[in-house]
């Protein structure tokens, strides 16, 4: 069959159409295709608006200085200055979240066994017991008769040990283990040992007890939680929708405790974004609530690099006040300027210098466990 030329009749006869028609057609495809364009770049901008605050690759701001020096300026931060801001959010690298791995002399009391034959779990049936009685985290850690390190031992555990570290931490947030209850502990690792038959190497109690409360005294100069104040202007609400569409465009997610949580990539919280007034929120009742105002807070012990993070959390405050058409303001209601943040970001970073002193790393799994 030889090429055939389509030729488009004038008028328009049962199923066909005219030239007019089909432009009118073409024109509104194209009108749908550039509204959902727009909209595609508009959230893909807000996407890396936020986006640019956790997981950019930038220089730490604090010794950059590039939250700028506009004292008293406005609380909604540019794209660019958000991209120059905030460093990147990675995953800290170290030891994962295992007791057995943290454990040390200045945070636990240790006692050690040694058996002349494996020892099977069931032993430690009296320290299973009353592991909850001592007020402080009890660890058991033992190599396995097969070789290998240290790990995490369980009361059910089918596998035999040859050597059993028995730890009682020494201090955390209620404060530190008394001398009692290091005593007790202690008498209880040794009646274990007399029944097993087995060599156990325990600390002085004294000398623990001076380290409890040394290590407590420590913990209590730099326990301090940070809170950036989410205020609407005058005697406004915030609708409790609007908080939780501008929580999950940042990421954020309603957590048990009925606060928005930020989470890094190992699932630990680095920001929680909770009620001015405490009360927590709820799904349920949150398309209703009224909301006075938000408190965005970091816990300064438990995240890694804290001066690091409080430039983050100042960036995610803004772009939340400025989603919400509320403000970043101090505890009088005053506008949060810049040189108000950097007082608090040098009062982190001194909380920050003098863990490391210690030393106890902000953020990592031997923190994680005092600061509890």
């Amino acid at each position: 069959m030889g090429n055939a030329t389509l030729t488009r009749p004038k008028d328009f006869h049962g199923d066909e159409m005219s030239e007019l028609q089909i432009s009118l057609i073409a024109i509104g495809i194209l009108v749908v295709l550039a509204v959902y364009g727009y909209g595609t770049l508009q959230q893909r901008r807000y996407r890396n608006r936020v986006g640019a605050a956790f997981s950019a690759r930038h220089g730490d701001a604090l010794y950059q200085g590039a939250l700028g020096t506009r004292s008293g300026g406005p609380s909604v931060i540019l794209e660019e200055d958000i991209e120059q801001a905030v460093p990147e959010l990675h995953t800290p690298v170290g030891t994962p979240d295992e007791p057995c791995n943290t454990l040390d002399a200045e945070t636990d009391y240790i006692g050690v066994l040694f058996a002349e034959s494996p020892l099977s779990p069931r032993v430690l049936a009296p320290l299973w017991q009353r592991r909850f009685d001592f007020g402080k985290g009890c660890y058991v850690c033992g190599v396995p008769a097969t070789g290998g390190p240290w790990e995490k031992v369980v009361a059910e555990s089918p596998i035999s040990y040859v050597t059993l570290r028995l730890a009682l931490q020494l201090a955390d947030r209620n404060g530190a283990v008394s001398a009692a209850q290091l005593t007790d502990f202690r008498d209880l690792l040794r009646d274990i040992a007399d029944d097993t038959k087995a060599e156990v190497n325990l600390p002085d109690v004294a000398e623990a007890a001076a380290s409890a409360q040394r290590l407590d005294a420590f913990c209590a100069e730099v326990d301090h939680m940070i809170g950036l104040n989410i205020l609407p202007a005058g005697e406004q609400l915030l609708h409790g929708s609007d908080v939780w569409d501008a929580a999950v465009r940042c990421g954020m997610a309603l957590q048990a405790d009925g606060a928005f949580h930020l989470l890094d990539a190992e699932g630990r919280t680095l920001f929680s974004l909770g009620n001015f007034d405490n009360t927590p929120f709820q799904h349920h009742t949150l398309g209703q609530t009224p909301v006075i105002g938000l408190s965005l807070q970091m816990d300064v012990p438990r995240v890694e690099q804290p001066t690091r993070r409080f430039n983050e959390m100042v960036v995610l405050a803004r772009v939340i006040s400025a989603d919400l058409g509320a403000a970043v303001v101090d505890d009088h209601r005053m506008a949060l300027g810049d040189a108000a943040i950097a007082i608090i970001r040098s009062q982190v970073a001194a909380i920050e210098k003098k863990m490391l002193s210690y030393p106890l790393i902000p953020g990592s799994a031997l923190a994680r466990r005092v600061f509890s």
